[in-house]
C-alpha cells in the first residue's frame, strides 16, 4: 500500500502503544515518518529500526522543544500528537506541579504543535490529536485533571478548524476508550470495571486506533474537521 507515499509525517509520542502503531501504519503506507519519544529509548530504537523512521528525544512538557521539533521537521503533510500523561487520585491531594505538567503535555503541547505545523503545512494538510473518551465521560473518581485536559482538546480542534479551514487543513481529535497498551493492559486490575461499561467487552488494539488516524489523514477525509472521533467499544455510550 502506498496511500501516503512521499508524505512527511511527524508523530509526537511514537515509541510505544498507540503512537508506535501509528508510526508503523504510516511507514507501511509509504510515508516518511519522524517520531518523538521521551523516556523509552530502547522502544524508540526498535520502532525506528522496524519502520525506517527517524526518532528524536523530545520532552513534550517543554513548549519550546516541541515547537522546535515541529519547525525543524520542515513542511509536514500530517502531524499526529499522541504524547500524553495521566495522573490518578483525589484532586484534593494531587501535587499541583504534577497537574500543571499534565496540562503542559496534554493541552499546551498539542496546541503549540498544531499552530507551528500549520505555518508551513501545505494545502490539504492533516492534524490529528489523540484525546480520550474521558473528554466526554468520566465514570470513576480520581481523574478530574485528565478529563479536563482531554475536554480542552475538543475546543482546540473546533477553533483551529476555523482558523486553518481556508487552506484545506483539517484538525480532528481521536478519542480512544480502553486500549491494550503498557499503560492500560487488557489483563490489568481495572479490566472488569472498564468492560462493564462497554458493549464490546474487550480492550481495543493500538492498530485499530492507527486505522482511524490513517483514514482521517487520507484523501477520503478532506471534508472532516473540527470533529471528535470516538473509538471505545461503546464505553461512553
Amino acid at each position: 500500500m502506498s496511500v501516503f507515499k512521499g508524505k512527511s509525517v511527524l508523530v509526537l509520542g511514537g515509541s510505544r502503544g498507540i503512537g508506535a502503531a501509528i508510526a508503523r501504519r504510516f511507514a507501511s503506507e509509504g510515508a516518511r515518518v519522524t517520531f518523538t519519544y521521551s523516556g523509552s529509548p530502547d522502544a524508540a530504537k526498535l520502532v525506528a529500526e522496524e519502520t525506517g523512521a527517524i526518532a528524536f528525544q523530545t520532552d513534550s512538557s517543554d513548549r519550546d522543544a516541541v515547537i522546535a521539533r515541529v519547525r525543524d521537521s520542515g513542511p509536514l503533510d500530517v502531524l499526529v500528537v499522541n504524547a500524553g500523561v495521566a495522573i490518578f487520585g483525589d484532586a484534593l491531594e494531587q501535587d499541583p506541579d504534577a497537574v500543571d505538567r499534565l496540562f503542559r503535555i496534554n493541552v499546551q503541547s498539542p496546541y503549540h504543535a498544531a499552530v507551528e505545523a500549520a505555518r508551513k503545512m501545505p494545502q490539504g494538510g492533516r492534524i490529528i490529536v489523540i484525546g480520550s473518551v474521558n473528554g466526554d465521560r468520566m465514570p470513576v473518581p480520581g481523574m478530574a485533571s485528565y478529563a479536563l485536559s482531554k475536554s480542552a482538546l475538543q475546543g482546540m480542534a473546533r477553533g483551529l478548524a476555523r482558523d486553518f479551514g481556508p487552506r484545506g487543513i483539517t484538525i480532528n481529535i481521536v478519542q480512544p476508550g480502553p486500549i491494550d497498551t503498557d499503560a492500560n493492559p487488557e489483563d490489568g486490575p481495572m479490566k472488569d470495571l472498564m468492560h462493564s461499561f462497554m458493549a464490546i467487552k474487550r480492550h481495543g488494539r493500538p492498530e485499530e486506533v492507527a486505522g482511524m488516524v490513517a483514514w482521517l489523514a487520507g484523501p477520503e477525509a478532506g471534508f472532516v474537521t473540527g470533529a471528535m472521533h470516538t473509538i471505545d467499544g461503546a464505553f461512553g455510550a
